[in-house]
């Protein structure tokens, strides 16, 4: 008699085999290029991970951009800065483009440089060889040049904070023509090249004024310019009077310091300004960036302020799809998963781990669809009672607290096979190293075995992988009812919606490919 173990029976169509090893051993399915390249755009972070360094992904994704072509290059690197508000990523594919396509560069340059950092990023990229040359070359030269050229003097000059490059530092790179005295006055200011008698802008005025009396009025610029000065808390208090909403959430804490939520009136202002849901979209803030304000609020800052910061979490969610029939959030909570989400980088490693992004996305998912069922999983499917009229913060918090184990992705699939459960969809949110259910090379995925047994019960039912590490491959392969997805935004449910609410097949790439450019 035939061995059950080896040769069980088995019925539904027969998945494809794995074609690839992941990197903690177990088989997986490779994803195509421009998928593994999307994939690197919306989660890579250039840092260390848990499985891979931050030199392996670099390398990676330039050699997938030379894999792919341009229009794809460009198109992904305009998704990933404006729909998943990624930094060092477009930069990088930017500066790929410098050498593969310069005219396809210059077709996306002006939208994914949308403020000085990514400038300078994209400076710093070129000329640290990583993709290689050292150099600007002349394209990349008159582009930025056309940047400085398109902002006022007041654009220019609140855009001259940060370092490696620093503004002044590109400005003498590029050397642009002044086109009026104004502006001729201001670079030489920047570049510590004053001309005596210039007519630099009253801003500029202003706050050299208060760099030599800091008992002046307080100048309209970017904080960071004044930290150098001895400020009071009245300072402090004008300084988040006048802040941004990004600037506020990363601030808190410094304000409940300097004084600032002693006022009754200041206190409100914030709390109104945060839970804003027109400021909110402006800021284009992760959910995931709540989260840390939320749980790194000292005890100085007011009950009302953290409120809103709740508050908040519900507005930038408001993306998640509710989703017809019956869905189950699968949250890997495993040991690798408790690895910094954005990666180790010295002195800059971020608190949000890799299971607070997929306990997050879990509680989202339960908030805007109170039917759905959480099973975390880690070396099996774990049992967690959560009440979607909770905050998602409290939600998010009791999943964080599984955190531990080896990753078996195909576990939870396997209970509700078990118990013969049915639904319309099913939505991971992993970083795809399963392991504890490998199987023999040649032979599918343990995971994609288990979701042919769930669509064999629901064969109108669709897969969603959410992938928050840049790793290339994936539990599930790509077909019409399974779609991989990477990135922590709350861009990546419009593409769970547009998926799961779709009868056309709809995915993750074919968004990619529609970015006009």
């Amino acid at each position: 008699m035939a061995n059950r173990q080896l040769f069980p029976s088995f019925r539904g169509n027969n998945p494809p085999p794995a074609d690839t090893i992941n990197e903690a051993g177990g088989v997986a399915y490779a994803l195509h290029p421009k998928h593994a390249l999307a994939q690197y755009a919306a989660t890579g972070c250039l840092n260390h991970t848990y499985y891979a360094s931050g030199e392996a992904q670099l390398q990676r994704v330039v050699n997938l951009a030379y894999e792919v072509d341009a229009e794809f290059v460009a198109r992904t690197a305009v998704f990933c800065r404006t729909r998943s508000f990624m930094k060092d990523m477009p930069a990088l594919l930017c500066a790929v483009l410098s050498l593969k396509d310069g005219n396809a560069l210059e077709r996306v340059f002006h939208r994914v440089m949308d403020d000085g950092k990514m400038l300078r990023n994209f400076v710093q990229v070129l000329r640290s060889g990583a993709v290689g040359r050292k150099s600007l070359g002349s394209r990349p030269k008159r582009l930025v040049r056309q940047w400085l050229e398109r902002r006022s003097d007041e654009q220019v000059f609140r855009a001259a904070v940060g370092q490696s490059p620093s503004l002044q530092d590109v400005i003498k790179m590029v050397h642009p023509k002044p086109k009026d005295p104004a502006r001729e006055a201001l670079y030489g200011y920047l570049i510590g090249k004053p001309k005596a008698g210039a007519p630099l802008s009253p801003l500029v005025q202003a706050f050299e004024e208060f760099k030599r009396n800091p008992g002046s009025e307080l100048p309209d610029v970017p904080f960071q310019l004044l930290t150098s000065a001895p400020l009071e808390d009245r300072h402090w208090m004008e300084i988040a009077r006048q802040a941004s909403w990004q600037m506020t959430r990363m601030n808190l804490n410094t304000f409940a310091r300097h004084g600032v939520f002693k006022d009754r009136k200041m206190t409100t202002l914030i709390a109104d300004r945060l839970s804003n849901p027109d400021a909110i979209k402006r800021a284009r803030v992760f959910p995931y960036q709540l989260m840390v304000a939320y749980q790194n609020t000292g005890d100085g800052v007011p009950a009302v302020v953290v409120d809103a910061l709740q508050e908040a979490m519900e507005i930038a969610i408001e993306n998640v799809p509710r989703v017809e029939g019956k869905i189950y959030v699968l949250p890997d909570v495993s040991g690798s998963m408790l690895s910094p989400a954005t990666g180790h980088r010295q002195g800059a490693t971020s608190k949000v781990r890799c299971i607070d992004v997929a306990a997050l996305m879990a509680a989202a998912m339960l908030r805007k669809n109170p039917d759905a069922e959480v099973i975390p999983f880690a070396e099996s499917a774990r049992h967690v009672r959560l009440n979607p009229r909770d905050s998602v913060m409290t939600n998010a918090a009791r999943l964080a607290k599984l955190g531990g184990g080896g990753t078996n992705c195909s576990a939870p699939l396997r209970e509700l096979n078990s118990r013969k459960a049915h639904g319309e969809l099913v939505m991971f949110v992993s970083d795809n190293e399963s392991w504890m259910d490998n199987r023999g090379w040649g032979q599918a995925t343990a995971t994609m075995t288990e979701w042919e047994g769930f669509k064999k019960r629901n064969p109108g039912a669709k897969l969603v992988c959410l992938d928050i590490q840049p790793y290339g491959h994936t539990q599930a392969a790509e077909r019409h009812d399974v779609m991989n997805v990477g990135g922590f935004s709350d861009q990546v449910f419009e593409a769970v919606a547009a998926f799961a609410q779709s009868a056309d097949t709809c995915h993750w790439v074919d968004m990619i490919e529609q970015v006009n450019i």
